[in-house]
């Protein structure tokens, strides 16, 4: 990921990029959250793990780095003889995209409150004149 912002305005972007600008997700939690969207029905864990060809643990760390960031969701499915397991199916994109949004916004803002702090103290002063005592 390039450095600055006049770096990453120079470089190509995909949708995708969004969750790695917005959330600094990994690779392999892109391909986590793909594997959901595409099943098309709630996995488990063991599932997204198989999918990816990952370890469990792995796979569970990149699933709760999505959840925590608003990308999926998590279901909890009870035994009927007790005990139960969780499910993880992708968030809304329409929720996603709006708050993607509101932080885009946020930023922004600021963004816009520190080039104004930059401007107050950096802004040329009115030199001083020398007095006209001669």
């Amino acid at each position: 990921m390039p450095d600055s912002m006049s770096e990453q305005l120079q470089q190509d972007m995909e949708c995708e990029g969004l969750l790695e600008c917005f959330h600094g997700l990994k690779q392999l939690d892109k391909d986590c959250f793909r594997v959901l969207v595409d099943a098309g029905e709630p996995l488990t864990i063991d599932e997204v793990a198989e999918a990816v060809d990952r370890e469990r643990s792995t796979a569970y760390r990149s699933v709760q780095r999505l959840l925590s960031a608003g990308f999926i969701q998590k279901e909890q499915i009870n035994y009927d003889q007790g005990g139960y397991y969780h499910v993880y199916r992708p968030t809304d994109p329409s929720q996603i995209a709006d708050d993607m949004q509101r932080m885009l916004n946020d930023w922004y803002a600021k963004m816009g409150q520190l080039i104004g702090e930059f401007e107050t103290k950096y802004e040329q002063r009115e030199p001083s004149r020398p007095s006209a005592e001669s």
